[in-house]
């Protein structure tokens, strides 16, 4: 594949991705005007692209068949920090499978960090306590964090903001450490993807 090619491949992965998480973020200007006045206050437009990131991400990850119960477990994500974007996700992922599997969202403390789940978000940017609860969450699990240096600090995928819009880094070498394999689309659409000693 000549560089050409492989540039406009880039670009048509990268404006879909986008273009199905502003679909997402955009589902929210649906509501009723009736229901959206007795809504909780409106969740800052950062975290729903977040939060629609977070729910794509899943559809790019491949988890070990150990990481679930029984064929029928749900995909579990849980959110640490961050409870407005939970509150959001939770909207996102309401009524929606990724490969057959319903999703649920958990809001969690620092004290569950134990708790099986697939996907773990931690929001905030105290380095020192991301990287505490990153250091003790579970194999087989995708961390996602948005702090300065989250993949130093062990995350596979970190949130950056760049030039005024969510993009992500990814660690291929944490999600080998994770078990877990991420496919080639989503690193296609990375800021940056990091693989070895950076």
């Amino acid at each position: 594949m000549n560089r050409s090619t492989n540039h406009g491949l880039r670009r048509t992965v990268a404006v879909w991705m986008l273009a199905c998480v502003a679909a997402l973020c955009a589902g929210r200007a649906l509501v009723p005007p009736a229901r959206a006045q007795s809504a909780v206050p409106a969740v800052p437009l950062e975290r729903r692209v977040k939060a629609a990131f977070l729910y794509k991400f899943l559809g790019y990850t491949e988890f070990p068949a150990t990481a679930f119960a029984d064929a029928a477990a749900p995909l579990t994500i849980g959110v640490i920090g961050a409870d407005d974007l939970a509150v959001e996700l939770a909207r996102v992922v309401a009524g929606r499978t990724v490969n057959n599997r319903p999703i649920e969202v958990r809001e969690l403390r620092e004290a569950d960090v134990g708790a099986r789940v697939h996907l773990l978000f931690v929001g905030g940017g105290d380095a020192q306590r991301v990287g505490r609860i990153v250091r003790q969450a579970s194999a087989a699990m995708l961390v996602v964090t948005e702090c300065e240096n989250g993949l130093q600090l062990g995350s596979v995928i970190n949130f950056r903001i760049v030039d005024e819009r969510v993009r992500f880094d990814v660690s291929l070498d944490a999600a080998e450490r994770n078990g877990i394999k991420l496919s080639s689309r989503l690193l296609t659409v990375a800021n940056r993807v990091q693989k070895g000693a950076q």
